[in-house]
């Protein structure tokens, strides 16, 4: 046994400080948190001070327990977790849980895992700083009573099985009075002037009017003004300009440019750079800081200067701007400057290449370029055209780098001017006036969703990819593309002499990867604004993270912040369970024209539905589902009337009924023992009898056997997770060292034997009188399997050696616990 032990919290950064470190030390993984607050009560003793209970999770038993194993023999413990907060957290858990004596335990941290930062930091050990244990505990425990104290209220007020969050509810927010904000949008339309003129024989010149005409009439006016005019160039100035590089990547801009140039999600972004940092290939990858060490600086000139050449370099430092900085103490950069690109998994080579390129350009040179403007007379107008040219001059970091804006209404790029001169008389080619209209707030992506909360200063590096991930996962929040809708648009052209007149269509609110929020998310986050406003109000938020500032600084106990808001808090919980009216986003549409009853719109158990009639009336009401991109605040009566006319027979097709309708997973058609799916965009009441029957015949030719095994049939298709053979209710992927276009029975054989033999092979223990067994699952892991029940379990379970009684007390330890309200006295 070595004589150091050093814990770090994942399996791949161990293995790398292992390879460092060498033979006297230990490394091993705690997979990250070890004690945490236990699933199934709120776990915090609000009587004594907001103390949490820790627990350790089942699945950490056996790891906690051979890292005591090993703690115990050896002569000094390393704590290596992560620099953050929530890394320190992991250290002080392990202290607690391993019993730990402050004698031979040390805690170390590095931004870095190479050699030389990894040595420095065992040259420089520290005690475990409770300060900044204590600020994320502060969050734990925060976050913990505003989930288990708020998902109650929207249970009983709202739909059951709903949850909140406080950060998450936050960004909830933004995204619904964003869509509100479009939703009330008014468009309005102006003429955009842009001219040809033909320089020097041949050469296009583009130039614009600087005013806009707000009417078709004042266009055509200025364009009938200009039938006879001489346009010369009145004016000529040129000026020198610059453009400097972007500061180093912080966690915050790495998701956003990662998002905008790699297309990556903010949580995809983060996997990929914990990989790179896990590997010594990049920097601590949670931070807000913009610094970049002294040696990184030297390192980039050098390389700067090597590659490129003295007059590219320029030494920069960067301060920090974000409210709160604190996680780490540089910004995001690779760990050796001269790896300009690495090889191996496609994703990280990609993200590894942006954080190069940024760092890289960040110490650079500036940009210098020239700008001419020339400003052209009309003869029989008192307006002037203007054109506009830029030329680069010296490349500088844009030799390397430019970074991308969320700007989707930026106007195209000024090109190069031909040579001019003042009075020089121009030809006009044509003139053209385009009714252009304003746009609606952009919709937020996650890479400016996170930049709107940085802004606001809510959260911190580590929240922003959880905190998105969240509120998609719950419900509220959907990302997806829309295609948008068409309106007329006009253009008036003068060229030789005479205006012509022509109406085009555009389309225009195209949305790709945007966030919308759903009617569950509307009604979700307005019930909340309207009973728990503080809660949801930013400036609130915010200076709750600065009071997590405040506690990891040592300035304020964590305790203490936490009474301060809860006791008004709860206060509100109860007063809103007693006194608020149930909420259901109810929007009215009018009147059935058959019964006379009302229609509504509204949330119910199951999701946004349409209602006929009342709960009160005699005769009971009519539910249906809404369908596609239906939602409580665009349908409208008569699309809400037509949803109550299916099932729809629509008449036969081989002897069998052909029935529309619309299920809980969307609109789809009924023919004999066969459900066909209807092509998402498709509205219901479209499909007529020979839509269906393509659609019938797609299905069946999609589903014919393209060939048979042991007498049954053997059919292909391509699902959720890519292409697949299906044989004996047996869903069989195809990976790519097959054809898969051209199957043949070879491999339509190994393929199903292999599968039998992988279904034998993932029974571990198979209870067949218990109906109980323990499988193998994906990424290495194990499932306990009991009827609907299952239960995973981590790798680094020794399932092979569980017994019955341990499978059964973990199914009992896993059972939900129903909860009950005690009623005051």
């Amino acid at each position: 046994m070595a004589k150091n032990l050093v814990i770090v919290e994942s399996p791949a950064k161990a293995k790398t400080i292992e390879g460092i470190l060498g033979k006297d030390f230990t490394v091993k993984s705690s997979f990250g948190h070890i004690r945490d607050l236990p699933g199934k009560n709120i776990s915090v003793d609000i009587e004594n001070g907001f103390e949490p209970d820790y627990v350790i999770p089942t699945d950490k038993k056996k790891i906690v327990a051979e890292l005591k194993k090993l703690a115990k023999k050896a002569e000094m413990v390393w704590l290596a977790s992560d620099e953050d907060r929530e890394g320190e957290a992991i250290s002080w858990h392990l202290q607690e849980a391993l019993g730990l004596k402050e004698n031979n335990t040390k805690r170390i941290v590095f931004h870095e895992i190479t050699k030389s930062a990894i040595l420095k930091a065992v040259e420089n050990p520290r005690k475990i700083n409770k300060h900044l244990v204590d600020a994320q505990q502060a969050r734990r425990v925060l976050d913990r009573l505003v989930g288990y104290e708020l998902s109650p209220v929207l249970w009983k007020k709202v739909k059951p099985s709903l949850s909140a969050g406080r950060v998450q509810s936050v960004a909830v927010r933004l995204i619904v009075e964003r869509e509100k904000e479009i939703l009330d949008f008014k468009y309005e339309s102006a003429y955009r002037v842009v001219a040809n003129f033909i320089v020097g024989g041949n050469t296009i010149m583009k130039a614009e009017l600087p005013k806009r005409f707000s009417t078709k009439k004042e266009a055509e006016s200025f364009l009938a003004k200009c039938k006879d005019a001489k346009f010369t160039i009145d004016n000529l100035e040129t000026k020198p300009a610059k453009k400097s590089p972007a500061a180093p990547f912080t966690t915050s801009t790495l998701q956003q440019e990662a998002s905008r140039k790699l297309g990556f999600s903010v949580s995809q972004t983060m996997t990929v750079a914990q990989r790179l940092y896990e590997a010594g290939k990049i920097t601590y990858m949670r931070t807000d800081s913009v610094n970049l060490s002294n040696d990184a600086i030297g390192s980039a000139k050098k390389e700067i200067t090597k590659s490129y050449g003295e007059e590219y370099s320029q030494i920069r430092k960067y301060n920090t701007k974000s409210k709160g900085a604190q996680e780490a103490h540089e910004a995001i950069r690779p760990t050796y400057m001269n790896a300009h690109n690495i090889s191996g998994d496609a994703g990280q080579a990609r993200l590894y290449d942006l954080i190069w390129k940024r760092t890289v350009a960040s110490q650079m040179s500036d940009a210098k370029l020239e700008k001419t403007t020339a400003k052209i007379n009309i003869s029989t107008a008192n307006e002037n055209f203007v054109a506009k040219g830029e030329v680069l001059v010296f490349e500088g970091f844009l030799k390397v780098y430019l970074e991308s804006t969320d700007d989707e209404n930026s106007d195209e790029k000024d090109g190069i001017l031909p040579p001019l001169t003042v009075g020089e008389e121009l030809l006009m080619q044509d003139i053209t006036a385009t009714e252009k209209f304003t746009h609606h707030p952009a919709r937020y992506t996650e890479a400016s969703l996170v930049k709107k909360l940085e802004t606001l200063g809510i959260g911190r590096p580590s929240t922003y990819a959880p905190t998105i991930s969240t509120i998609q996962k719950r419900g509220y929040v959907v990302k997806e593309d829309r295609d948008g809708l068409e309106r007329d648009f006009n253009t008036l052209t003068l060229k030789g002499g005479n205006i012509s007149d022509v109406t085009a269509k555009e389309n225009y609110s195209v949305e790709r990867k945007k966030m919308f929020p759903s009617d569950i998310g509307i009604v979700v986050n307005d019930f909340l604004v309207e009973h728990f406003g503080k809660v949801l109000d930013y400036s609130f938020t915010a200076n709750v993270e600065e009071q997590f500032d405040a506690i990891a600084e040592g300035q304020k106990k964590w305790n203490k912040m936490i009474e301060e808001f809860y006791t008004p808090f709860h206060k509100q919980i109860e007063d809103t369970l007693e006194n608020a009216d149930r909420a259901s986003g109810e929007r009215a549409l009018g009147n059935d024209p058959e019964s006379g009853r009302p229609v509504i719109a509204r949330i119910g158990k199951f999701g946004p539905m349409i209602q006929i009639g009342k709960t009160e009336d005699e005769e009971k009401p009519k539910f249906a589902g809404l369908q596609g991109t239906q939602t409580i605040g665009n349908v409208t009566l008569e699309e809400a009337l037509e949803l109550f006319k299916f099932p729809k027979t629509l008449g036969d097709f081989e002897d069998h009924e052909i029935v529309v309708s619309q299920g809980r997973f969307g609109p789809y058609v009924k023919f004999d023992t066969m459900f066909v799916s209807i092509p998402k965009g498709e509205d219901l009441g479209s499909i007529d009898l020979n839509r269906a029957i393509e659609l019938i015949k797609e299905k069946q030719q999609a589903d014919a056997p393209i060939d048979e095994y042991e007498n049954m049939p053997v059919q292909k298709g391509v699902g959720r997770f890519g292409p697949f053979i299906k044989w004996n209710g047996m869903f069989i992927n195809v990976n790519k060292k097959y054809n898969f276009d051209n199957l043949s029975h070879e491999d339509i054989v190994q393929l199903i034997e292999d599968k039998k033999q992988k279904e034998i092979d993932k029974f571990i223990h198979n209870w067949e009188d218990k109906g109980i067994s323990v499988q193998k699952a994906r990424w290495g892991r194990f499932n306990i399997i009991k009827g609907k029940t299952k239960i995973e379990l981590p790798k680094t379970t020794d399932a092979a050696s569980m017994t019955l009684e341990q499978v059964e007390k973990i199914i009992t330890d896993n059972a939900p616990v129903k909860k009950t309200r005690k009623k005051k006295k």
